[in-house]
């Protein structure tokens, strides 16, 4: 059962609110004055305080209930506070509300609207741990992955990511190719280095080749290598990618951008590891575990004739999606503070900005944003007009929220609406009806 204390110094008013209390269900604790009420949160088991905000005869400023409730704060940041007012210091609740406060109910209280009160916030601050709970065990499977598996550096928070790179180091030591998939920009590259350092062909060479940027005439040569002579310039031998990727990983980036010709060759030498160079009879054998990546659809392309359909069933025995920066937005922050260091800091205006935007050049675009903002900025706070972000706030844009970054953005504010619609750049009336839609209490 949820505990609600009652800190004021009217046993009349002490007794009315625990009595409408019990009445619906829920346990109340009192305490006449500030200090019995710290002492009481202290002990960690109050989910919810209603508090008064004078408590010395003829006092009216509401000075002590703002001493108290900073000192509450203390105790617990993210402990729902209802402030108890008076015509003469409605003022000051308000601005308590403003800076973090969950609610405000003048004397005499309307019963009804009260408990509703209680009710939406004790139903968010249940839900909000649950959500803190998750994010504490996701960082602990985070931990867990980082200390047995090499993560390359990759820096991420979300639960979306951590799926790719728990599938990506479960598949990393068995010797299948892999084909990852994704937006230009979502980390494609670096989810392949993963797979790379976590195989049973670590300490060989990681060779790329963009094969999409390869000219129809070089396509061969690039990948196979050619011998002196082989063609008009050609003055010495030539070492084709595979050849060099031996013992190790070669990654095919844009591989849905390779003309058909070029695909006939590369289906060749992933079914047999054979190979000639140009201008040689002699067959040559490799072992290279091949990881491919692509940001258009394959399958489509395959329909089009545009794209083999056995190089694409050689290619996709294992595929890791990389799903999109708007995705994933509890690794938006990570990344920024990872990409701007240790010499500059983000204002909480840039902070709420980085969130709202789309970004639709994903991770580079985040990055290039960050280390442009540390390098053109005067001073040591990052702020919104250092980034040159265009925000966009349409509803396409909020409309991608999911529920996990809803529910980090309430905990994040102890459960005050207002606050947290404003860092997700919705109105109260859009962050309610998709707490509506996923389930969130109010």
């Amino acid at each position: 059962m949820s505990k609600v204390l009652i800190i004021d110094d009217n046993d009349g008013v002490c007794s009315a609110l625990s009595m409408l209390l019990d009445v619906n269900g829920v346990e109340a604790v009192t305490a006449n004055d500030p200090e019995s009420g710290l002492q009481r949160v202290a002990r960690g088991d109050i989910d919810l305080v209603i508090q008064d905000m004078n408590f010395t005869g003829d006092t009216t400023s509401g000075e002590e209930g703002v001493q108290l409730y900073y000192q509450l704060r203390k105790l617990d940041a993210d402990l729902p506070i209802v402030l108890l007012t008076a015509w003469t210091h409605l003022e000051t609740a308000v601005e308590l509300v403003r800076d973090g406060a969950s609610d405000y109910l003048a004397k005499p209280w309307d019963d009804a609207k009260l408990m509703t009160t209680v009710r939406n916030l004790l139903e968010l601050r249940e839900a909000t741990q649950l959500t803190r709970e998750n994010d504490r065990e996701r960082r602990d499977q985070h931990n867990k992955l980082a200390q047995n598996y090499d993560l390359c550096g990759l820096v991420y928070a979300s639960r979306a990511m951590h799926e790719v790179v728990s599938v990506a180091t479960r598949i990393a030591r068995s010797d299948v190719p892999v084909l990852i998939t994704g937006a230009n920009g979502a980390g494609k590259e670096k989810l392949a280095h993963i797979v790379q350092a976590n195989s049973t062909v670590a300490d060989g060479p990681f060779i790329t080749v963009n094969a999409g940027a390869l000219p129809p005439d070089l396509i061969e040569s690039e990948l196979f290598g050619a011998e002196a002579g082989a063609y008009t310039g050609a003055g010495k031998e030539r070492t084709g990618r595979f050849e060099a990727a031996d013992g190790g990983t070669l990654f095919l980036d844009e591989i849905g951008n390779l003309p058909l010709e070029g695909q006939a060759k590369l289906l060749r030498v992933l079914q047999s590891g054979e190979f000639e160079r140009l201008g040689s009879n002699r067959t040559r054998r490799v072992t290279v575990r091949t990881i491919s990546a692509t940001n258009s659809d394959l399958t489509e392309a395959v329909a089009r004739g545009e794209f083999r359909e056995d190089l694409l069933y050689r290619l996709n025995l294992i595929e890791l999606s990389v799903p999109p920066l708007v995705e994933r937005q509890a690794d938006i922050l990570p990344l920024a503070h990872h990409f701007l260091g240790d010499q500059h800091r983000f204002s909480s205006a840039a902070e709420q900005a980085l969130r709202q935007h789309n970004w639709p050049g994903n991770v580079r675009e985040l990055q290039n944003c960050v280390k442009r903002a540390a390098l053109l900025s005067t001073d040591s706070v990052i702020d919104v007009e250092d980034l040159a972000l265009k925000l966009d706030t349409t509803p396409t844009a909020s409309a991608d929220l999911d529920e996990e970054t809803i529910q980090q953005a309430l905990g994040r504010h102890g459960g005050v609406i207002a606050r947290a619609a404003r860092e997700l750049g919705l109105s109260r009336q859009a962050l309610y009806r998709r707490m509506e839609k996923f389930g969130i209490p109010k």
